[in-house]
């Protein structure tokens, strides 16, 4: 508030206003994991609102929301990159026996607790998906050749 970043204080606030909603909501006190639970929806909720605001022409809403998803990152877990999923997904096909598409819930169910507030679900579901096919695939053609 002293430094004058107004943005800053705004987005704070509403975090905080947020997370106090949920506490309110569960009852009682929230755990380290439930506040980075709360930053990851509003990270994604400022995501989506990107989304809309650049398919709708307002880019400078679509700058505002980025701005904002900059400073809530600033308090969430290092993200994992790309490759990092990738290899979890591998690790997670190898340990689960996953071999088809229909296995995938049992894939995520793996996954989740290793990705959470650190990966985008969707994205981890759609890397999930793609090692699955190809696994099929590649099974598919072993026992037609």
């Amino acid at each position: 508030m002293r430094s004058g970043d107004s943005l800053r204080r705004d987005v704070l606030r509403m975090t905080v206003s947020a997370a106090y909603n949920v506490e309110k909501r569960q009852q009682k006190p929230l755990s380290e994991e439930d506040l980075q639970g709360v930053l990851t929806r509003e990270v994604k909720t400022r995501r989506e609102s990107v989304e809309a605001f650049r398919k709708g022409g307002r880019e400078d809403l679509a700058l505002k929301e980025e701005a904002e998803i900059a400073i809530l990152q600033e308090f969430l877990p290092q993200a994992l990159s790309e490759d990092d999923i990738r290899a979890l997904v591998d690790e997670a096909i190898r340990e689960t026996g996953a071999t088809t598409a229909r296995d995938l819930g049992k894939v995520m169910g793996w996954l989740s607790p290793r990705t959470r507030n650190r990966a985008d679900g969707k994205r981890v579901s759609e890397l999930v998906a793609q090692a699955l096919a190809r696994a099929d695939l590649a099974a598919h053609d072993r026992a037609g050749a």
